[in-house]
């Protein structure tokens, strides 16, 4: 099996079975994003216990590369603390903004290196990134802190 089959294999299977999808309570902040390219939407409910990102759950309408990506993004932050999170989002953000030229750290983002492959096509880097936008709107409301980035962007600015 070629890495490209098994990473459209590890998205169609965050797709088909969706980790962490159905909001759920409680929760401290709700955040409701929209890509206007496509319409893909998704609303995330976040909770956080001290510095703990304790929950994440979701609802999302879109294609399958926009609800396998968050599926794979809770399962990244879930348990971690808020600025781990707001790291893994850095580092998914910048393999997505790599054009496929940035090679994935496989123990870091895990499954999400599924989405290597995605960064080839600029019209759907906005899809990976929804979910990932949505959570780091909701965990820098959640916790009041203006999160790092790394990358002299404002948070939010990588287009959700």
């Amino acid at each position: 099996m070629k890495i490209d089959d098994l990473y459209q294999e590890i998205i169609l299977d965050h797709y088909r079975t969706k980790h962490h999808s159905g909001l759920r309570e409680p929760y401290e902040v709700e955040v409701h994003h929209v890509n206007p390219n496509c319409g893909d939407e998704v609303t995330l409910r976040l909770r956080l216990d001290g510095d703990l990102i304790a929950d994440v759950s979701y609802e999302a309408l879109g294609c399958s590369i926009s609800q396998a990506s968050t599926s794979v993004m809770t399962d990244l932050v879930i348990g971690r603390p808020v600025g781990e999170g707001f790291d893994l989002h850095d580092e998914f953000l910048a393999l997505m903004q790599g054009q496929g030229n940035v090679e994935p750290d496989e123990e870091r983002l895990e499954d999400a290196v599924a989405f290597a492959g995605v960064a080839r096509f600029p019209a759907r880097v906005k899809c990976a990134l929804l979910g990932w936008s949505a959570f780091k709107d909701a965990a820098i409301r959640a916790s009041g802190a203006s999160a790092p980035t790394g990358n002299g962007q404002r948070p939010g600015d990588e287009g959700s």
